[in-house]
């Protein structure tokens, strides 16, 4: 089962990682309805290294992208289900609405991204180039999104 770690530790921490000659690997996202999309997108996601850090938008940051409504599950529920998942090892929690300083601070060896984007659209491609961080951008599930849930939820009643 993985932890919830405080962003103020986290460098340090993924610095005594990488100087045991382990491989670091974040991704980040809301994570609001878990749905087997993220799974299989989190499960490719370690897969390229040998610790999952996923960087988790705070319900402050949700509500700035997504708008009023949203989270549907508060920030500590999305991080204790995320932890519960074998492949999740830490989660960090962020206020901003992009992890770009956060990702500057860590410093991961690989990051992954949806495959909608690429490094010309990636918005933290000059961070990844900055600091020789290898990006891997991983398909989606078809038909998965928490987007589509709430519309089939809300089309049900």
């Amino acid at each position: 089962m993985g932890q919830v770690l405080r962003r103020e530790n986290i460098a340090e921490f993924v610095r005594n990682i990488q100087k045991s000659g382990k491989t670091v690997v974040a991704t980040n996202g809301c994570f609001d309805i878990l749905h087997v999309g993220h799974v299989r997108y989190l499960q490719k996601t370690k897969s390229f290294g040998d610790y999952l850090i996923v960087l988790l938008n705070s319900d402050k940051s949700v509500r700035a992208i997504k708008g009023e409504g949203r989270p549907i599950n508060n920030e500590n529920d999305r991080a204790e289900i995320l932890t519960a998942l074998s492949c999740v090892d830490y989660v960090v929690i962020f206020d901003e609405t992009s992890p770009r300083d956060l990702l500057d601070e860590i410093k991961p060896d690989v990051y992954t991204k949806g495959a909608d984007y690429n490094m010309e659209t990636l918005p933290e491609a000059d961070i990844m180039k900055k600091n020789s961080t290898r990006v891997e951008f991983i398909e989606f599930v078809q038909g998965k999104s928490t987007t589509n849930t709430i519309n089939k939820i809300n089309n049900k009643e």
